[in-house]
């Protein structure tokens, strides 16, 4: 595993294709180069190789922990009939999928359904909304992670689209706390200060039926494992899922902080970070990376993928 984690990052450390994320202001303050690769096993033991301990904004990589916690809250059915779980084939800020699918927020993975499950974390006040989802996030990286503020200011004094988002759905009846309360926690959610070696525990978590390989914590329930799972193979790189799933064929979500995190069910996670996306988003250092190690090891869920 170390041999192929050096490869990757070896390979891809000099792509400077892509720019940084430039609609929250701050993400473009982020230095390009940075690029940091790891593997966390479910038995605990850790792989990596370049910028590992840079702490970068979680962004929608946050999404599907938040999904898990509303899981274990509500269970899976909740999730299904209050969120929805079908991909889009649209951007991740789309408002026109609002208007589009029946269920509007679509999916935990895209903004709108992210809000929404922001807003359906059983909590009576916005303060414990919050400190549920961080502590959320917190058991499964293994590790006190916090709010980077300036990222969350910049964040949201910029977040007309989201608001109008969040706005959409509580008049469709599919937001479940105040529209404007569930904007901010899910803003702070997406702030959150991580690093590529707790990013990678976070899904080796998932990796390990929802125990933390690293403090035995139970995060989540095995049985709702799959169910998460599932969402993220299908919906977890936005409008390029298809090609992710047909090259990678790994569950995995991305964020425009430039994280991404794959998991190899029962096994491992993989962790990426690059500052540099694409048009959809996604970081290309990182996603390549992320392919290379899935080929190479032959764990694709479909079938041995090498590059």
């Amino acid at each position: 595993m170390k041999r192929v984690v050096n490869e990757a990052h070896a390979k891809y450390k000099d792509l400077r294709d892509g720019k940084n994320a430039d609609y929250i202001p701050i993400l473009e303050t982020v230095p390009s180069d940075l690029f940091g690769v790891v593997i966390a096993t479910r038995e605990g033991k850790v792989f990596w190789a370049g910028d590992v301990n840079y702490r970068f904004s979680i962004q929608s990589v946050s999404k599907p922990f938040t999904a898990g916690l509303v899981m274990q809250q509500q269970g899976p059915a909740a999730v299904a009939e209050k969120i929805g779980v079908e991909p889009t084939g649209l951007p991740f800020n789309s408002k026109i999928a609002i208007e589009l699918y029946e269920e509007r927020s679509a999916n935990p993975s895209v903004n709108a359904g992210a809000i929404a499950a922001v807003s359906m974390v059983q909590a009576d006040s916005e303060e414990e909304r919050w400190n549920q989802v961080l502590q959320n996030m917190r058991d499964f990286a293994g590790s006190d992670l916090e709010l980077l503020d300036e990222v969350y200011q910049s964040e949201y004094s910029t977040a007309w689209s989201n608001r109008a988002i969040a706005n959409l759905l509580y008049n469709y009846g599919r937001l479940y706390s105040d529209p404007e309360e569930a904007l901010r926690v899910y803003t702070k959610q997406c702030s959150v200060g991580v690093n590529t070696l707790e990013l990678a525990v976070m899904g080796a978590t998932l990796a390990n039926q929802g125990v933390n390989p690293i403090t035995g914590k139970r995060v989540l329930a095995e049985k709702h494992v799959p169910e998460l799972l599932a969402v993220m193979a299908m919906t977890g790189f936005y409008d390029e899922s298809g090609a992710w799933q047909y090259t990678a064929g790994l569950p995995a979500k991305t964020g425009v902080g430039g994280g991404i995190v794959a998991v190899v069910p029962g096994k491992f996670a993989i962790a990426a970070f690059s500052p540099r996306l694409n048009e959809s988003g996604n970081s290309i250092r990182a996603m390549n990376a992320i392919r290379h190690i899935a080929g190479e090891l032959g764990v694709g869920l479909y079938g041995a993928n090498p590059d």
